[in-house]
């Protein structure tokens, strides 16, 4: 199994829409990064687990837990018009993006905190993606120690 750390911004989707979408299970789209892609697309496992991180917010954090339930498949918002992830070089013969599907396990009792992790980052949590100045992936990978060492924190 791996771990990753999926952001999204709150007002946008958060876990009170994954709560409510049936068998709490939605699909992660709108991924318009290459390399966030390809950990989707290429290492990203059914049974995976996943934080979810609250980005663009005043306080952002880890507020809880999902498992990849589908593994990667072409995103439609892609080739739909209407979306605004549309991509116009999109096709859908040879699609370029790509997502998976994830469920809620929980929420976390507390928001685990930026400012806590990094708190950590120079010893429990040194090398961790999410705290290297200038990370801006909406998806990075979690070793086993860093997921457990957080999940403790709560």
């Amino acid at each position: 199994m791996q771990y990753w750390l999926m952001k999204s911004e709150p007002s946008t989707f958060g876990l009170k829409q994954l709560a409510a979408a049936p068998r709490r299970t939605t699909g992660w789209d709108g991924v318009r990064n290459y390399q966030a892609r390809n950990m989707m697309r290429d290492e990203m496992k059914k049974g995976d687990q996943a934080f979810l991180y609250y980005s663009s917010t005043e306080e952002p954090g880890i507020a809880g837990l999902m498992r990849i339930v589908k593994t990667a498949y072409p995103d439609p918002t892609a080739f739909d018009r209407k979306d605004h992830h549309y991509d116009p070089k999109s096709d859908p013969e040879n699609p370029t993006w790509f997502m998976v599907d994830v469920q809620l396990e929980r929420a976390l009792k507390r928001i685990i905190t930026l400012e806590e992790l990094r708190a950590h980052e120079n010893r429990e949590l040194k090398g961790m993606a999410l705290l290297r100045r200038g990370n801006r992936l909406s998806i990075t990978p979690v070793s086993a120690a860093h997921w457990k060492f957080i999940l403790a924190l709560e």
